[in-house]
């Protein structure tokens, strides 16, 4: 129990700026192992987005409350997704080779792609939530943190690491996802939908999964798998398409 407990924690250390106890260090093993929490980490940080949303909304207006939030739920994680989304628009759109894209990845400057991406993507997070009725943004929040970062996991485990080098912090949480780990990810990813009222939000999965297979598709053509920046691309994408299936799931059904 206290080595699930450490490893949980290793997750909350490594994806958010949460402090943990000292006795929590970057140990590989459990870094590696941690991806099972990803999930849970999301519904922590979505919780605490959906906090926000719902403290600010007593004083502010509900576009405040929004932005407000989502400040939040980037500050608690460090933009660390954010960070990886900006990563794969500048590789993919400025590089024509693994080895390039790579670099371009690996660099710590934001390129016109990855800014340019990044605004566009938060733009439409903060629209999307918008057209969402305001009682119900805060689940909506947790389930798109949850869900997106359960997507996000099945990246790591059916696409392969593809860095060489050995310097990089993301590389044991990238790597080794197996079959029991993944179906921890989804009770976790999952679990929130099942606070809907209706079965029929289970649909949302289909839009978000293709749309990781998109990029998977690109990431297996153009790097010949993923990467850390890879999976919080992922992230970001399935997040987005999360708000923008729950809508058309309420104008069509």
């Amino acid at each position: 129990m206290k080595k699930e407990l450490q490893i949980f924690l290793t997750a909350i250390m490594f994806f958010t700026r949460i402090p943990c106890p000292k006795w929590v260090n970057h140990d590989a093993e459990y870094l590696t192992k941690s991806s099972k929490y990803f999930s849970l980490v999301g519904i922590l940080v979505g919780s605490i987005g959906a906090i926000v949303f719902y403290g600010a909304s007593f004083i502010f207006s509900t576009e405040i409350s929004i932005a407000l939030s989502m400040v939040a739920t980037i500050y608690i994680t460090g933009a660390f997704h954010e960070d990886g989304f900006a990563d794969v628009c500048d590789g993919l759109g400025g590089g024509w080779t693994k080895e390039k894209i790579l670099l371009i990845m690996k660099d710590s400057r934001l390129g016109t792609y990855g800014a340019t991406g990044l605004f566009l993507i938060l733009s439409i997070k903060f629209l999307a939530l918008r057209e969402v009725p305001d009682y119900y943004i805060p689940l909506i929040l947790i389930s798109g943190h949850s869900l997106s970062r359960f997507i996000a996991t099945t990246l790591i485990y059916t696409h392969p690491y593809v860095r060489d080098t050995n310097d990089s912090k993301a590389k044991p949480a990238a790597k080794n996802m197996t079959l029991s780990m993944l179906m921890v990810s989804m009770l976790f990813g999952l679990a929130p939908l099942f606070l809907f009222k209706s079965v029929f939000i289970f649909i949302v999965l289909i839009p978000c999964y293709l749309s990781k297979m998109y990029l998977a598709v690109k990431f297996k053509k153009w790097l010949g798998g993923q990467t850390g920046d890879c999976a919080g691309a992922v992230q970001q994408l399935t997040e987005v398409v999360f708000y923008l299936s729950v809508i058309g799931l309420w104008k069509f059904i």
